[in-house]
């Protein structure tokens, strides 16, 4: 069931968002799924992210629901005084530009402290402080030289994560320190900077594999050619082609429960295999066992089985298989949404639960600019006015 609106924890919080592509977009859709009002102040003709082709095609749509948009050009006079008036009024702004971009328009978190001294200004950068801090950074290239493209992909063959995985979580950790600083300023009054970075999150991520080489003194190896910590803990086909499953075992208990659930009691029965990391060390006497026993198994069957047993496990499944998901489609998990000039469709809603309820949807991704008479009445502009910013094309 979905919350509504004003039971949201972040009900009554104003946010204001200079964002494009991913990491800054993903901190303001946390917070307007959390009830903030959340307005994406877009260039003239608006956000370029909103015609961006191939892989980047999904990204304005999953990332800009529950926000308002107001277009603006930040060159001239007229706008730059409206976008000031805006953030002065608002709890949280949200900016993921070049270093320094926002600061030449008078935007940066010094200045408008003097105005908004409660203000909690997020900026979503590629690095934080350091040597590398005035470089340009995409996921991508984080991925690359934080170590998870080389985690992931086959020796000599460094691989991106098939998901946003870096801008997303950074803007995650951005949530988390506009959310610390806001319960500060309960206490002191003010506001303050929060930075999050592509980088430092990339190395986050990647902290299990540097503390993985510091207790055993070895070099660690890519994903797919690593020694696991499990011994049944891989990808097996099964009866019908192109069907997989991933399973896994990860503890005695769940072995023994394994190989009665598929009548491998030999292998269950026998004291050599009792304790995991003796069974690890014989993965190549188990997993042929598997193997041959589950290619000759429907999924379906092999699913039912898990599923009783308690194991892990899970089916093989393409992003696009989701929107048919039982699970998703049951309790609100996904979110009806219209995507600017194209379909209805249904994305992921926000991975928590409130009190057994879900933050939905109050706002439909937005049309460029399509909030902008009611966003600058809010702040006491008359139509008149409004009107005569639109034929300058201050405001789009």
């Amino acid at each position: 069931m979905d919350m509504d609106r004003d039971a949201l924890p972040l009900a009554g919080v104003t946010v204001v968002e200079f964002t494009h592509m991913v990491m800054g977009p993903s901190v303001g859709v946390i917070l307007g799924d959390l009830g903030a009002t959340v307005i994406k102040v877009e260039p003239m003709g608006g956000d370029q992210t909103r015609r961006l082709l191939g892989s980047g095609a999904g990204y304005f749509p999953m990332f800009n629901r529950n926000k308002r948009s107001l277009c603006l050009d930040l060159k001239s006079p007229e706008g730059l005084a409206i976008a000031r008036r805006l953030v002065d009024g608002a709890d949280v702004l949200v900016e993921n530009f070049r270093p320094g971009t926002l600061e030449r328009l008078g935007l940066g978190p010094e200045a408008l402290a003097q105005s908004n001294p409660g203000l909690v200004y997020c900026s979503a950068k590629g690095f934080l402080a350091g040597p590398y801090e005035h470089r340009t950074a995409l996921d991508e290239v984080t991925q690359m030289m934080g170590g998870l493209a080389y985690m992931t992909g086959p020796p000599g063959r460094p691989l991106r994560a098939g998901s946003s995985v870096v801008d997303i979580t950074g803007g995650m950790f951005g949530v988390i320190g506009i959310l610390a600083a806001l319960l500060r300023r309960q206490q002191t009054g003010r506001g303050g900077a929060v930075k999050c970075s592509l980088y430092e999150t990339t190395a986050f991520l990647v902290g299990q594999h540097m503390a993985q080489q510091a207790v055993t003194g070895k070099a660690v190896q890519p994903m797919p050619v690593r020694l696991s910590a499990w011994a049944i803990y891989d990808v097996f086909e099964t009866r019908r082609e192109g069907e997989l499953l991933f399973v896994g075992v990860v503890s005695d208990g769940q072995w023994q429960a394994f190989c009665t659930a598929f009548g491998l009691d030999d292998l269950g029965g026998n004291p050599a295999y009792a304790r995991n990391n003796d069974r690890v060390l014989a993965r190549d006497v188990i997993l042929p066992r598997v193997r041959a026993l589950f290619a000759n198994e429907d999924r379906a069957a092999l699913v039912e089985r898990l599923e009783g047993v308690g194991l892990p496990f899970a089916p093989i499944t393409r992003p696009d298989e989701l929107f048919d998901d039982a699970h998703l489609n049951a309790e609100g998990g996904l979110l009806d949404v219209t995507i600017p000039g194209g379909p209805a469709t249904r994305l992921p809603a926000l991975p928590l639960e409130f009190d057994g309820c879900r933050p939905g949807l109050h706002h439909d991704i937005p049309e460029a600019g399509a909030d902008a008479d009611d966003i600058l009445a809010g702040l006491g502009y008359g139509a008149a006015e409004i009107g005569a910013w639109r034929t300058r094309g201050v405001v789009g």
